[in-house]
């Protein structure tokens, strides 16, 4: 997989409302995943679904306990995520206007 790939796969961990949502569930601790289920009022297919998305991209770990996973936000992934919006803000030309002349 390539780099480009595996950043990829951040972004579209980050690009739905549910997945925000668990973030920021996640953000006072460790949560049951019935405690996610009951929160969203999703089937637990889905919220599988999205957490296999959030756990593949490094930002959440989850942990069996019994038949219930736990889920937690992962520091260095969650460091990883933002160091590269930093880096792609930081690779934003100053003056992003086209420089090309016509040809008319």
């Amino acid at each position: 997989m390539t780099e480009y790939e595996k950043n990829a796969r951040i972004f579209k961990a980050l690009g739905d409302a549910n997945r925000l949502y668990i973030l920021s569930m996640l953000q006072s601790g460790e949560k049951c995943a019935c405690k996610l289920l009951e929160a969203l009022k999703i089937g637990q297919p889905t919220l599988s679904h999205h957490m296999k998305l959030l756990c593949d991209a490094g930002i959440v770990t989850g942990r069996r306990e019994g038949k219930w996973t736990h889920y937690s936000l992962n520091p260095d992934g969650l460091r990883h995520a933002g160091e590269l919006l930093l880096t792609l803000n930081a690779a934003l030309p100053e003056n992003s206007e086209c420089q090309c002349k016509g040809d008319d």
